[in-house]
């Protein structure tokens, strides 16, 4: 069968383990060569186009109903924690209750780049879904650290989420090598750009890197959380998890790590960062404006 770009394909050798979106064919070395993204998760690869099997419509349900479930749970949980959380700041906002004063919260705002616009379009869904005020902007990652100066000036974001693909290549270096890994140079540059415009840690919260990034250079270059410390693949939506919960957590909290990893879909061995202040504020009182106050 013919392989095209944009088909879903899985790859023989690894016996169809992921799904592949081919966004590239090219010739090298007088071979066919598929450049292919991952389609729940946010890893880049190549393969033979020999080695390439396009899967149909009813194999890919099946194959991505197990990650459909993880999805699902994930959010069930994560949305009961959000409600906590207001019910929380609800509580305390009115004095216990015993002032029944209106009130009205300001979550952190959101400047999310992505470097495949079928994730950024996927975790757009899930912000308004969660109820985030968030600016997503396609970009490749080699454009990045040159567009995230202008961006921040223009936004004045909260929070920055850097993201996209990557992967290592054991081909390419050892594993400590930022050489060796597709994209992670590229993450690493955007974070200390974005660091030269807002230093402070706690004033611009960022989480950078896809699959298989180099965790410890992301995190020395500035981000609070990053993937991906044992070099396995993120799903495509765990950076959403991961900055809703800073976005809902009062800037008075310290966010505890593991409160912000357990959540998401790929955990502390995909994801990691550092003891960060949440960026909710809450205010008072509340009071619409209606039409007969004009």
């Amino acid at each position: 069968m013919e392989i095209k770009v944009m088909d879903i394909v899985g790859r023989k050798s690894y016996n169809c383990d992921l799904l592949f979106r081919v966004i590239d064919i090219r010739k090298i070395n007088n071979q066919n060569v598929a450049i292919l993204y991952g389609e729940d998760f946010r890893l880049v690869a190549d393969a033979p186009y020999t080695d390439l099997i396009v899967i149909n419509q009813d194999d890919r349900v099946k194959l991505r109903q197990e990650y459909r479930t993880l999805e699902e749970q994930s959010l069930k949980l994560f949305t009961q924690e959000v409600e906590l959380i207001k019910s929380r700041q609800e509580y305390e906002a009115t004095g216990g209750y015993a002032k029944q004063s209106n009130y009205f919260q300001i979550p952190g705002k959101v400047l999310h780049l992505d470097g495949d616009p079928s994730y950024l379009k996927k975790c757009m869904t899930l912000y308004e879904k969660i109820g985030i005020p968030v600016l997503g902007i396609h970009c490749g990652e080699k454009e990045m650290p040159e567009k995230i100066g202008g961006l921040i000036d223009h936004y004045r974001p909260d929070i920055l989420v850097i993201t996209g693909h990557d992967a290592y290549s054991k081909a390419k270096g050892k594993v400590t090598d930022i050489n060796a890994y597709r994209h992670s140079k590229h993450f690493v540059q955007t974070v200390k750009e974005a660091r030269k415009k807002v230093p402070h840690l706690d004033q611009l919260v960022i989480f950078a890197g896809a699959c298989q990034s180099h965790f410890e250079s992301l995190i020395y270059a500035g981000a609070n959380f990053a993937s991906s410390p044992s070099r396995i693949n993120i799903h495509a939506l765990d950076p959403v998890y991961i900055v809703a919960k800073i976005s809902f957590t009062p800037f008075m909290e310290r966010i505890n790590v593991w409160d912000v990893l357990r959540n998401t879909l790929t955990g502390e061995k995909g994801l990691g960062g550092i003891d960060t202040r949440g960026v909710l504020r809450t205010g008072m009182p509340y009071r619409p404006i209606l039409a007969e106050d004009e």
